[in-house]
């Protein structure tokens, strides 16, 4: 592997050329912006490194798949999206958010680390370990959807209705990051669900002077007495049978659990924040990241909060909340749960809307493939691993592999300072490159 290797680094402007390439084209999808611009550039690129493509169609943006052969049957899959999140805010951008930007050994644009440089990083291993060796040892398949910033409604139709064209013996998601201080690589082998709802509490129907308080009942405070029953001061979920298929951990995920480094100090510095949450730290703030369930209220709009004063009475009051779900626990199930514990709670006219859930999926430690990616790790970097049983976020695998279920390890060329989602979004040039020939590595190494 090491004139594979080699060869990364010798071409490195030829591929930081076609990160630079989809970067300048945005792909927002909440927008959509430029997606079809976006689908045929990833399209050409898949074409010109060899491989046979086909579009699948859905009723929202297409999904794109990419094939090579390879001397063995052995299939190893590659899932990404094409879009990514809108820029804004646009003033908080050092440089244009679609002009791939490069300055001292770091690269800036959106969709550098989510999730174009994955994307990028990935067919650049196929092209380099095809030019030093001639073929594949292996048959590699690229699935490219263009909907998961927007929660991918329609990847349960792909898996439903197109199960062959994503089958495969082994998958490597979307992405995944290294420290930027002890450049230890995450190896995830799982994500959290996600039960994505909105509250919804209405009034007098229209807002009236806030004079009149005296004798209408306030929807924002009947929402706020609502969200105050969700939880408690130590951060338990208050929802009866929340908890219930919350199962103990194994030791192995104890073990896993023991070993992560998680650097408290910067990550404090970074977020400008004292402390976490109860002043917790070391073992029982890894475990609460890594196998506690979640309840966040992400947003609460009512009534007027511009500038200024505006004596008004609301007529609606809406808060979104996310629930953060680990292996076992069903997103339906919850959202049942909290419809129950509303009513309980005399709530019952407060409306819930559903607007996302992802279920979680996990990958047993012990699969061989498991085994090949830390030791492809182990060959490419000099740190060890970090091996997360479950990262703290949410994907779509489940939606995904529901119909095909295989070993899914995440991997990718991000870092802890990328800024996912947010302005001056980065990877490293190093970071690239030892991420493509770390795929490169997974490639050579792969077998049932």
């Amino acid at each position: 592997m090491s004139k594979v290797h080699q060869y990364i680094e010798a071409n490195k402007e030829k591929y930081l050329g076609w990160l630079e390439k989809v970067c300048n084209q945005p792909s927002v999808s909440a927008q959509n912006r430029g997606m079809e611009e976006m689908f045929t550039i990833l399209k050409e690129l898949l074409q010109r490194v060899g491989a046979q493509t086909k579009t699948i169609q859905t009723e929202g943006y297409p999904v794109l798949i990419g094939e090579f052969q390879g001397e063995k049957e052995e299939t190893l899959a590659f899932y990404n999206h094409y879009d990514v999140q809108p820029e804004d805010p646009l003033d908080e951008w050092e440089s244009e958010p679609f002009q791939t930007t490069f300055r001292n050994g770091v690269v800036f644009a959106r969709g550098t680390a989510d999730n174009k440089g994955n994307i990028i990083a990935r067919l650049a291993a196929v092209d380099a370990y095809q030019v030093v060796h001639g073929k594949l040892p292996i048959h590699i398949k690229f699935i490219i959807e263009g909907e998961e910033e927007v929660g991918s409604p329609h990847l349960e139709y792909l898996a439903r209705e197109h199960t062959e064209d994503i089958r495969a013996d082994a998958i490597l998601w979307e992405g995944g990051m290294r420290e930027v201080n002890n450049k230890r690589l995450h190896v995830g082998l799982g994500v959290k669900g996600i039960a994505y709802v909105e509250l919804i509490s209405k009034g007098a129907k229209h807002d009236l002077h806030s004079s009149e308080a005296a004798i209408i009942e306030n929807p924002a405070w009947k929402l706020t007495w609502a969200l105050s029953t969700l939880k408690d001061r130590n951060d338990n979920v208050l929802i009866d049978h929340f908890y219930d298929e919350v199962k103990p951990l194994t030791d192995k995920s104890k073990q896993f659990i023991e070993t992560l480094e998680y650097d408290e100090t910067y990550t404090k510095e970074n977020y400008e924040i004292d402390e976490f949450i109860d002043g917790i730290s070391g073992y029982e703030l890894k475990r609460r990241l890594i196998a506690e369930p979640t309840c966040t209220i992400c947003g609460i709009k009512s009534g007027y909060i511009e500038e200024g004063a505006k004596t008004v009475l609301p007529s609606k009051a809406v808060a979104k909340l996310d629930f953060r779900l680990i292996p076992g626990q069903k997103p339906d199930r919850i959202v049942s749960l909290l419809r129950k514990h509303l009513d309980k709670h005399g709530f019952e006219d407060i409306e819930i809307n559903q607007l996302n859930h992802l279920e979680s999926y996990n990958t047993d430690p012990d699969d061989p493939f498991v085994t090949q990616v830390l030791d492809a790790v182990a060959e490419t970097y000099e740190e060890e691993a970090i091996i997360y049983s479950n990262l703290a976020g949410s994907s779509p695998m489940h939606k995904l592999l529901s119909n095909c279920p295989m070993p899914a390890v995440q991997v990718g060329v991000a870092n802890t300072s990328s800024k996912f989602h947010a302005p001056n979004e980065n990877i490293t040039i190093q970071d690239f490159i030892q991420g493509t020939q770390l795929v490169a590595t997974i490639i050579n190494k792969f077998k049932k």
